[in-house]
């Protein structure tokens, strides 16, 4: 039977806010905006209003740090990644999908198999817990991969790339794993 608990993980009660370089101060929902382009038939743009009025779905997911904390039955609220996908309508050779971001330090990406992000835990969250997702923990709109460690769970998505060819992101060109399983440990690249 598997355990809840990934490798040497550490259980919380609470959820932590830690971001490099601080919180950014300036998204507002009135003027946020998702862009999904590239690898697309149908790029499309949604304000917040058109966003949160797509089929939702609630979600009960645990998550895990790559610092070394896990959150059991975290609740969030939002739309499945395959239901952007059916919107969008990704070309034949689209493999990945890149995550833009606003951030402190410029715009944070990274990247995932488009594969990975076809099941029924992933979303794109705007609520967690029934409230408004707050900024300090990525709203207005957050991805939630709870398969990978958080840090694939981008904050603060402005932008959706879909891509032929994998583009390295803003972790993992800093030495964090690109695949990024909390099961098998995968916190650094090799």
């Amino acid at each position: 039977m598997k355990t809840r608990l990934p490798p040497n993980q550490k259980k919380v009660n609470k959820f932590p806010v830690l971001q490099a370089g601080g919180v950014p101060s300036n998204i507002q929902k009135s003027d946020w905006t998702l862009e999904i382009y590239g690898a697309v038939e149908t790029p499309t743009t949604f304000t917040y209003d058109e966003f949160i009025e797509l089929p939702a779905v609630k979600i009960n997911a645990d998550i895990h740090c790559v610092t070394g904390w896990s959150l059991f039955d975290t609740e969030w609220e939002g739309i499945l990644f395959r239901t952007i996908v059916e919107i969008v309508q990704p070309i034949k050779g689209a493999k990945f999908v890149v995550f833009e971001c606003a951030d402190v330090n410029g715009t944070f990406t990274t990247s995932l198999p488009l594969q990975q992000l076809m099941g029924d835990d992933t979303i794109l969250a705007f609520k967690y817990k029934g409230q408004e997702l707050s900024v300090e923990h990525g709203g207005p709109v957050r991805a939630i991969v709870p398969q990978k460690y958080f840090y694939k769970s981008a904050k603060w998505i402005t932008k959706i790339k879909f891509i032929e060819e994998d583009e390295v992101g803003y972790w993992e060109s800093r030495g964090y794993s690109n695949t990024a399983d909390p099961w098998k440990e995968e916190r650094y690249s090799r």
